[in-house]
């Protein structure tokens, strides 16, 4: 399992696995989002067992699938609720985190500075650097 830290409060990762979920808790994580779609490719762990996983070792665990390619602002303010309410530190998981950077960016927009966010992100190994303008719009 990889987890790109993002700031303290989140991480965020590519596809986790069942067997991936007590290594989550041991490092620390109180919560696990998963941004990803269900059967979105063949051999994705079913959100399911992962939520089961995660209950089992007394994680909270939310469900908020977006999918690739389409995020939308009812997104972006639904991940920021669950953000907000969960547990940290969180870990988001999608295909490959991208999705989960990108939701936690512009769901800081106007809390944080656009230059802090895109370094965040940037340190996490993503870059959303054309997003800038996007980013500053929505934190007006």
């Amino acid at each position: 399992m990889i987890a790109n830290k993002v700031t303290d409060d989140i991480s965020v990762a590519p596809q986790i696995t069942v067997e991936d979920v007590a290594a989550i808790a041991a490092a620390g994580f109180r919560s696990i989002v998963c941004n990803r779609p269900d059967g979105e490719s063949s051999g994705q762990a079913a959100v399911d067992d992962v939520k089961a996983a995660a209950e089992a070792q007394g994680l909270s665990f939310s469900y908020q699938p977006v999918l690739s390619g389409r995020m939308s602002i009812e997104d972006v303010q639904a991940f920021k609720t669950l953000y907000e309410a969960a547990p940290k530190p969180i870990l988001a998981y999608c295909r490959s985190g991208t999705r989960c950077a990108f939701l936690w960016a512009f769901s800081q927009a106007g809390n944080m500075a656009t230059g802090d966010i895109l370094a965040a992100t940037a340190a996490a190994g993503y870059d959303l650097s054309g997003m800038a303008p996007a980013l500053e719009r929505i934190g007006k």
